[in-house]
């Protein structure tokens, strides 16, 4: 049972009556920071009399202002007691703050494109632009990432529009048929091995996951007796929405607004790529006796508890618990004490990962740990293999 106040009652096995207040049930509306400040902007932009150097705001604020948020405010090792979890899992208020965000994403990208198609801004602007608003676009994928796991027709319909923003329509179904069957092995293009970097896990997820999408759908399709092009593809309803915005943005702007529309789609993309590449780097399931993969548990995904980027991407950096049980909403996702850990959250982690040997300096070590030193137990890139076991000495074949 639950209240308006976020109060929660639950029973234990005994019989006895637990109430529990979610302290952090309106901390989730910090996800209003990012987007208050990419707004302002374009605010400031005027204000200020036209200057472009405040184009370098969002760009910064998710590199700079989410790492220190994160240092500052620590982590957050809180679990709501099990005897609450389905009260708090049905509360529609959860879902009404998740649905919410997926609309005012869309008013602030189009408040960037229109402010992009209608100022003389210079190249360097529109490039800060392209990284820190596609990287936010791509943010929006914590939403869909969400929603789309759900049953519920609205919810995956909100998911659905969310992706029409950046133009990622096989992200759902690719997702949930794909990567939470293959992840952590060798098969699986979006989990990220050993001693890969992330500009060749890049090619590796975005080609790989694509085609997995577009085959997924083909075979969702012909199950229902539909071709695959047909209305009734969840898929290209998506490319179809974002090509004729895209289409609608050159009537109004002209082609030149393609310099920023395009890469700007690429960025979002990126964004949900750099996630899958830390959400997993190196870490393997093992294979069974009968040729099977032993069942995804906590211990196959990289967890961290920072708070800030925790709050902000509702609860995604505690992939431990959510790759065990996807269905397990945002607002109840738990920690555990023996999974493996980033060292940062989100942020920091995808700064590191753009420059390949500060990635492996630190994560290396800490997949060794997690292998317990035996590197045949890792999800090891093949062209790097001969190098890491000279480096830690174990055989990647033993």
């Amino acid at each position: 049972m639950t209240t308006a106040t976020g109060q929660f009652t639950g029973r234990t096995e005994n019989g006895d009556t637990i109430i529990y207040k979610d302290g952090k049930r309106y901390y989730w509306w910090l996800i209003l920071i990012p987007v208050f400040a990419s707004f302002s902007t374009i605010w400031l932009y005027f204000a200020l009399g036209k200057n472009p150097i405040v184009t370098l705001i969002p760009m910064l604020f998710f590199y700079a202002f989410t790492p220190l948020m994160d240092f500052l405010l620590g982590e957050d090792e809180h679990n709501p007691p099990e005897e609450v979890v389905n009260a708090m899992a049905e509360d529609n208020y959860y879902r009404f703050v998740i649905h919410s965000q997926i609309y005012i994403a869309i008013a602030l990208f189009i408040a960037f494109v229109v402010f992009v198609g209608t100022q003389n801004l210079p190249w360097w602007a529109i490039l800060a632009l392209i990284f820190g608003v596609g990287i936010n676009s791509g943010g929006v994928m914590a939403l869909t990432h969400e929603l789309g796991h759900k049953a519920n027709k609205l919810d995956r319909l909100s998911a659905k529009i969310g992706n029409m923003i950046m133009g990622y329509g096989h992200f759902n179904i690719e997702h949930n048929k794909g990567h939470h069957t293959w992840v952590a092995t060798p098969e699986d293009p979006a989990s990220s091995r050993m001693g890969e970097n992330f500009y060749a896990f890049m090619v590796r997820e975005l080609s790989g996951t694509f085609v997995r999408g577009i085959s997924y759908e083909k075979a969702r399709l012909a199950k229902k007796g539909h071709r695959f092009w047909s209305i009734h593809n969840d898929v290209l309803q998506v490319y179809a929405v974002t090509l004729a915005a895209s289409a609608l943005f050159v009537a109004l702007f002209g082609w030149s607004i393609l310099i920023f529309l395009i890469p700007h789609h690429f960025l979002a993309w990126l964004a949900l790529t750099q996630a899958n590449y830390v959400e997993h780097y190196g870490l393997k399931r093992e294979m069974l006796a009968n040729g099977k993969y032993e069942r995804c548990q906590p211990k196959h995904s990289w967890n961290t508890n920072h708070t800030y980027s925790n709050l902000v991407s509702f609860n995604l950096q505690r992939h431990s618990d959510h790759h065990a049980f996807p269905q397990r909403p945002y607002q109840v996702l738990r920690d555990y004490n023996d999974v493996p850990s980033l060292p940062t959250g989100y942020g920091g982690c995808f700064a590191m990962a753009f420059v390949p040997p500060i990635w492996f300096s630190v994560m290396d070590k800490r997949v060794m740990e997690w292998a317990e030193g035996d590197l045949s137990k890792v999800n090891i890139c093949p062209r790097a293999e001969a190098k890491l076991e000279k480096k830690w000495g174990v055989s990647a074949s033993a």
